[in-house]
């Protein structure tokens, strides 16, 4: 098996979570756990998310305070975002969909982070500008999603940093190089603009007093962490973190889906017909060489992109993925018929995503989760430096 790379900007090789348990620093998530998740879903009148069910938010840091915080009536909020690189994936929209349904299941603020100042700091050849065209693109696809717009405040680092800057100050004090080159393995080249970036990530999760749970890839879990070394000394509660695993490429299961391929990556704007022509062409299949081997020794639902992609993602019919896994592997079902269930269910949810955008842009969402909604005016309104 091929070492993995995982850090907060590369994914290489087949990634071994129980080894990034370790070395990220979290804890599976527990039955107990998604009982409770399960139950209070079910009394808001929710659906237990099938991310959830199946396992692909499956690791935690502190999930425990967040249900202590909540059965307690005390104060929490979420915390996630989206770095500009390139046009939005399926893949892109996993955070976003679990975000919706914790938002929807605590009736909590949401703070959208969109760190357009990361990948220039990160990326040599993309500049401000490109970055700005991507932004825009992005925000259009997040508006969507359908967030409470009078509880989620989405904001760019480059035009809220004034506003944010003196918790910016109080953060990059706490943290000395040692620490973040050891914790992100920055080396001597690294531009300074790289060591300082953490501290915007970070600094979200001063945005409230409350607890902060975090959805987000687990990749992403380093920075969270180093923010426990000091949250208390600054009054504020250590971060939580809820995170999935990386939603496998299309071509099988060697790091995760990306964008810098576009004809290998499902991408939100993909039309049916390309949605399609992608899946039958590339997505790595766990059939047998022959129709004739095939139907003897049956399929292997463990390296199949088709199933496992209906397993975590979009089939939430519990006896239907049954169905499906006990014909595939039985051999009855072939490659090609496994496919065309994924090409339908991922349309279904392309063409509905479009639809939400469409009618987040009639509506007028996007200014209302940037500047007009009753949380994005509080934020506007706030003076850190008083």
């Amino acid at each position: 098996m091929t070492e993995h790379k995982v850090t907060p900007w590369d994914v290489e090789g087949k990634v071994d979570y129980d080894k990034l348990i370790s070395q990220f620093g979290v804890k599976y998530i527990t039955d107990e756990q998604k009982a409770y998740l399960q139950e209070l879903a079910k009394a808001k009148g929710l659906e237990e998310h099938v991310f959830l069910k199946r396992g692909l938010f499956f690791a935690q840091m502190d999930l425990d305070k967040i249900i202590s915080a909540h059965k307690k009536g005390e104060s929490i909020f979420l915390y996630t975002g989206r770095a500009p690189g390139g046009e939005m994936h399926t893949g892109h929209l996993i955070p976003f969909m679990f975000t919706k349904f914790l938002q929807d299941l605590f009736d909590c603020n949401l703070y959208v982070q969109i760190p357009d100042d990361e990948k220039f700091l990160f990326k040599k050849d993309l500049t401000m500008d490109t970055i700005s065209s991507m932004v825009d693109t992005d925000l259009k696809q997040i508006a969507g999603i359908g967030f409470n717009p009078d509880k989620t405040f989405i904001f760019r680092n480059s035009q809220f940093i004034q506003k944010m800057y003196p918790l910016v100050l109080e953060t990059a004090k706490r943290i000395t190089f040692s620490q973040a080159r050891n914790t992100f393995g920055f080396e001597n080249d690294s531009n300074v603009g790289k060591i300082f970036y953490p501290t915007l990530q970070i600094v979200p999760t001063f945005f409230e007093k409350g607890f902060c749970l975090i959805p987000c890839a687990i990749d992403q879990n380093p920075y969270f962490l180093l923010q426990r070394d000091f949250a208390q000394k600054m009054g504020y509660e250590k971060n939580c973190t809820i995170l999935s695993k990386f939603l496998t490429a299309l071509t099988g299961p060697e790091g995760k889906m990306s964008a810098s391929n576009p004809d290998k990556a499902i991408l939100l704007t993909d039309e049916p017909n390309k949605v399609k022509k992608k899946i039958n062409k590339h997505a790595f299949s766990g059939g047998r060489g022959t129709i004739e081997e095939h139907r003897e020794l049956g399929g292997d639902c463990a390296i199949d992109v088709s199933y496992q992609w209906l397993y975590n993602i979009f089939e939430k019919d519990d006896s239907r993925i049954e169905e499906i896994k006990s014909l595939y592997s039985s051999g009855e079902m072939l490659s090609g018929e496994i496919k065309k269930i994924l090409i339908e269910k991922v349309n279904e949810l392309l063409v509905s995503h479009r639809e939400n955008v469409s009618s987040a842009f009639e509506n007028g969402l996007l200014d209302k989760y940037m500047h007009s909604g009753k949380l994005a005016k509080e934020m506007w309104a706030k003076n850190y430096f008083e």
